[in-house]
């Protein structure tokens, strides 16, 4: 039986490239995303398209309920606006928490209630080298540290009733979140890692793709680091 799985932000970059390894392996995909333009999915038989802004937290539940069961999670949509902490305004702090944290942990919530009455489920969040070591773009940093925490934290509470929950925390991705990275960051970056580029989309995705299908279940409540060494400059 095929297996469904939901990404959020499944249109774009890592979530392009996870989405692909998912239809090529058989699955069904259901993605929630604002838009689909030049999306190249769009009639595919396989995937099913929602449209919906993630900060819209209040309507997750109702969503999710309408989606039904899923046997994978992988909550990816994220944003960031590489802006200075004091410029920040009230509703961009809430916008990027909204995306970044509250609504993956509202999907959590919602997508775990089936997966435990079926007694299994495997959900991987997207998180960033920046929730570990910190980042100019302090609520993006903030964000990402909050939902490595959840991960977590999540894993002690659903662990036991047999849902395996991971993340990634991948350093800069080719994806259009680049262009919004300044140019000397950039520089410093490849200066910081092994190889002199940053990682590649669907790198990424194969490490999802593994935590989501293959990987131990004795790996559980773990971030895996996609970073190629780097470490803050």
């Amino acid at each position: 039986m095929k297996k469904t799985v939901l990404i959020t932000g499944g249109n774009k970059g890592i979530g392009l490239e996870s989405t692909r390894l998912f239809l090529e392996n058989n699955c069904n995909v259901v993605i929630v995303a604002r838009d689909y333009i030049n999306f190249e999915f769009n009639d595919n038989e396989n995937v099913k398209k929602i449209e919906y802004d993630v900060s819209c937290l209040n309507g997750i539940e109702n969503l999710v309920d309408k989606i039904g069961h899923v046997d994978i999670l992988v909550n990816n949509a994220g944003i960031m606006n590489s802006i200075t902490y004091d410029t920040y305004s009230n509703e961009e702090i809430k916008r990027i928490m909204n995306i970044n944290l509250y609504a993956p942990i509202e999907f959590i919530k919602h997508v775990s209630k089936l997966m435990i009455n079926s007694g299994n489920g495997r959900i991987v969040n997207t998180a960033s080298i920046a929730g570990q070591i910190g980042h100019p773009d302090i609520w993006y940093g903030i964000s990402k540290a909050g939902i490595i925490n959840a991960t977590k934290s999540f894993a002690k509470l659903l662990g036991p009733k047999g849902i395996i929950i991971n993340a990634v925390a991948p350093g800069p991705v080719e994806t259009d979140m680049m262009a919004i990275i300044p140019e000397h960051r950039k520089k410093d970056i490849k200066s910081s890692v092994y190889l002199d580029r940053f990682a590649k989309p669907d790198e990424v995705a194969k490490t999802i793709y593994w935590l989501s299908t293959d990987s131990p279940e004795y790996i559980n409540g773990t971030c895996i680091d996609i970073n190629n060494g780097a470490f803050p400059r």
